[in-house]
């Protein structure tokens, strides 16, 4: 039974250790700073909470170990999604908007811009129009 549990507690601390490693390398390769804040915060919640789990397998009847690491998996829990919720509304606040698609970059424009977009002129209402018949 101890081996079981060692080796699952392994396997949890290895995927943990990887998801984290992971979330690392999305934080240097994502574009804009709203996928890279979702890179660091899934991954540090999700490797955080397998990295504790594997080792809450290896307290061994440590008690008091074991009730430090579910208390820390709780405040992980609790303060890395509402954490990343105040970032993000905090850089919307601040006029960061994000970037979406390959052709964004090119026409320096973002999602939330165009969002509700009515056309102005003639030129625009028609080509909104599509079923236009002239």
């Amino acid at each position: 039974m101890s081996a079981i549990l060692d080796g699952f507690s392994w396997a949890l601390l290895i995927l943990g250790g990887f998801i984290c490693v992971s979330g690392a390398i999305g934080m240097h390769r994502f574009p804009d700073f709203f996928s890279r804040m979702h890179a660091a915060s899934v991954t540090d919640t999700l490797g955080g909470t397998l990295v504790l789990m594997g080792l809450m397998l290896q307290t061994d009847g440590q008690y008091l170990v074991l009730v430090k690491l579910i208390l820390v998996l709780l405040f992980i829990l609790i303060t890395s999604p509402t954490g990343s919720h105040a970032l993000a509304k905090a850089a919307l606040h601040g006029g960061l908007r994000p970037k979406l698609g390959s052709k964004q970059d090119e026409k320096d424009a973002d999602v939330l811009n165009n969002f509700g977009h009515q056309p102005t002129s003639d030129t625009d209402s028609r080509s909104f129009n599509t079923d236009n018949k002239e």
